[in-house]
């Protein structure tokens, strides 16, 4: 769960869930600005002991993004382009501290799951996106609380020996 493509794409995920709950001018401007908070920070470059923060940002904006199909009515067009700058400030930080530029690219494309996520919110069906979307909660916590956890390897005694 460290670096590459992977997680950006559960943030533009729980992004895509948070955007299916909006009406379609909000998906457009989210869209556009989540386009712009990917490709302005471009030029600046993070210093490489930001990696950790980073990571944690993003798990964390995942938790809170993916909590926002719980929105009375969904993302309103403040909240839907606050939700898609801070996406897009997260997912450009951790690719760029550990991933390739190809890995935005995929990462972003996941974001095409605001069509199928939106269509089933349309049906009624909302239950299957907001299962998903508590799926990314639960992993983005697990994600974020895990390095800061006394883990033993496997090859060193613990406590219990």
């Amino acid at each position: 769960m460290r670096g590459g493509a992977l997680p950006p794409a559960l943030l533009l995920a729980a992004l895509a869930f948070a955007l299916a709950h909006a009406s379609l001018r909000v998906r457009i401007w989210s869209l556009v600005a989540l386009l712009g908070a990917i490709a302005a920070p471009s030029f600046l470059a993070l210093p490489s002991n930001w990696l950790e923060a980073a990571f944690l940002g993003c798990w964390i904006s995942t938790a809170a993004t993916a909590a926002a199909v719980h929105l009375p009515g969904g993302p309103r067009m403040v909240s839907g382009i606050l939700l898609s700058l801070n996406a897009g400030f997260w997912a450009r930080a951790v690719v760029a501290l550990s991933g390739t530029p190809h890995d935005l690219l995929a990462a972003l494309a996941i974001v095409i799951l605001v069509v199928p996520a939106g269509w089933l919110v349309a049906r009624g069906a909302s239950i299957a996106v907001k299962v998903a979307s508590s799926w990314l909660i639960a992993l983005a916590i697990l994600a974020a609380v895990l390095p800061f956890l006394p883990v033993t390897p496997g090859y060193l005694p613990d406590h219990l020996e």
